[in-house]
């Protein structure tokens, strides 16, 4: 708690990690309660969007307080005149003390720090948040019933296009559809149980080369996890092909000789948890190949079509 306190702040420790956020809809402005340490995580601009492509995990870290509309949203905040009494009533009856106010656009920290004296965030791992808000925004404000603007919403999450990349899925902001994010998201979970598990069977996997001689230094975790499958069973499987016959050999015939050294429940455990997110990351890496695929060729089809109607009314002056 000492080193929260220090590194966050008071206000951020006595409001129970909570910070208030402060989302612009079409007709108005909705307060929430949202989770602040997702803002503070090692890989908050990687991770962040992932909570919030199914609403039944974006619920679970932030949550409606207030939503009003505003007959003129431009008078509520603004540059010349600050922030008017209805939107300011409303931040000010669910501010905690000390508690920061998250905010979506950088003029809007600049106006709300100086007329109501209170700490604003705003960076680009608020934009994942934001990016995610708008992406569920009828489902966290039920009442908005009105579609964001193209020139308002967040064009792309960072961690989600960081994770495409990262996988060999290039591609632009305007061809990432509903279909990308949900299989990209079973990718995601797929990288995070293998960090995850990584650095205990990478502690275990020592043992390989102490006892049998084999360096694993460069294995992939589900790779570490089937050898020590093989020692924990002393069985080999069909699915235990991604180890050379001659290693597996080797590791049922020595695996007495690790019974003191493992927790083959452990172990057990992990393999199962790894060999399914294998599974199912093969599998969303299968899926996000053809729908990335499909993108691409529809949008080769549209920017076609685009230069033919550019092109025909030249024709017709030509003629």
């Amino acid at each position: 708690m000492g080193d929260l306190r220090s590194s966050l702040g008071d206000g951020f420790v006595n409001n129970g990690g909570t910070v208030l956020l402060l989302f612009e809809t079409p007709s108005g402005f909705a307060i929430f309660g949202f989770c602040g340490i997702y803002l503070y995580e090692p890989d908050a601009i990687e991770s962040l969007w992932a909570n919030f492509v199914h609403y039944e995990t974006a619920k679970e870290i932030v949550w409606l307080h207030d939503f009003q509309t505003f007959d003129d949203k431009s008078s509520a905040i603004s540059v010349g005149t600050g922030v008017n009494k209805q939107l300011s009533d409303m931040i000010m009856k669910w501010l905690g003390p000390g508690q920061t106010l998250v905010v979506g656009k950088w003029e809007y920290k600049s106006i709300i720090e100086s007329s109501l004296e209170i700490n604003c965030l705003h960076d680009e791992i608020v934009m994942e948040l934001m990016w995610g808000m708008q992406r569920l925004m009828h489902r966290l404000v039920g009442m908005e019933k009105s579609e964001l603007a193209k020139e308002d919403r967040v064009p792309m999450s960072q961690g989600l296009q960081m994770l495409l990349s990262r996988h060999g899925f290039h591609v632009k902001p305007e061809m990432v559809n509903e279909e990308i994010v949900v299989a990209a998201v079973a990718l995601f979970n797929y990288d995070a149980a293998n960090k995850e598990e990584y650095p205990a069977l990478h502690t275990i996997g020592r043992y390989l080369k102490d006892v049998s001689g084999i360096d694993c230094r460069t294995w992939r975790p589900v790779k570490l996890a089937t050898a020590f499958k093989i020692i924990c069973t002393h069985e080999i499987e069909d699915s235990d092909e991604m180890l050379p016959k001659d290693l597996q050999l080797k590791l049922q015939e020595g695996a007495d000789r690790y019974n003191d050294l493992i927790n083959k429940a452990a172990c057990m455990e992990t393999y199962r948890k790894l060999v399914y997110v294998h599974r199912i990351g093969a599998q969303s890496k299968g899926i996000l190949a053809s729908l990335v695929k499909k993108a691409k060729a529809h949008e080769a089809d549209r920017l076609e079509l685009h230069e033919n109607k550019e092109y025909k009314p030249m024709l017709n002056r030509c003629g």
